[in-house]
């Protein structure tokens, strides 16, 4: 009688109604899956991208004159080496400020205003690399960028900013691809580009000094 009761018992509750479930389907639900994970990425590469083009045409209708810059005093300073360090790839002069300034304010105030302009500048660079940059990626000098950024780290960043070059962005768009912490990169940055222009800006100061700068 029990074995009977039992498998009446089972024989309701395999009659029971099963509920559906839902499935999402597969490309909205792939693309929400992407957003989650690459979403702030792609902000971050596509408002630095928006800041460079900003920056670049911005001259086309204002144009800016670094070397009166430097004549306007540590604030001239500072804009002349925040807004071209800004921009990603596009190089523009910034130690002709720095060299003018020196002859007639303090090279070392200079420098390190200078230097930190250029270092806020360079995260653009820094955010394009987190976001993710395609285009950086095709590039061999970029490769070899980062193989170097990955093998010695911040070193390669410090001596890279205290030597003028048009790659540095890469070296930027490297340190937030490898994930470097940013306040290490701006330390790195500020570091070598700081004593960058604290030595253009004594040239100016010698120059003046021995009569070489008029």
């Amino acid at each position: 009688m029990l074995q009977w009761l039992q498998f009446g018992l089972g024989m309701g509750q395999s009659m029971m109604p099963i509920q559906e479930v839902a499935v999402p389907s597969g490309r909205p639900a792939r693309w929400r899956a992407f957003w989650r994970e690459n979403g702030r990425y792609l902000l971050s590469f596509l408002a630095s991208v928006l800041l460079t083009v900003v920056l670049v045409l911005l001259p086309l209708f204002f144009p800016v004159d670094y070397a009166a810059l430097g004549n306007l005093g540590y604030l001239g300073v500072f804009l002349a080496t925040l807004l071209p360090s800004a921009t990603v790839i596009f190089p523009s002069p910034t130690l002709a400020a720095a060299f003018i300034a020196g002859t007639f304010l303090n090279p070392v105030l200079v420098g390190l205003l200078a230097g930190l302009g250029a270092t806020l500048g360079e995260i653009t660079g820094y955010m394009a690399g987190y976001g993710g940059s395609i285009l950086a990626a095709r590039s061999p000098h970029y490769r070899r960028i980062r193989a170097l950024v990955e093998r010695y780290g911040l070193l390669v960043i410090v001596l890279m900013a205290f030597i003028p070059n048009p790659l540095f962005d890469l070296a930027g768009i490297a340190s937030g691809t490898t994930r470097i912490p940013l306040w290490r990169f701006l330390l790195a940055c500020l570091l070598g580009k700081s004593a960058r222009f604290i030595l253009i800006a004594y040239l100016g100061y010698w120059g003046v000094n021995w009569g070489l700068v008029l």
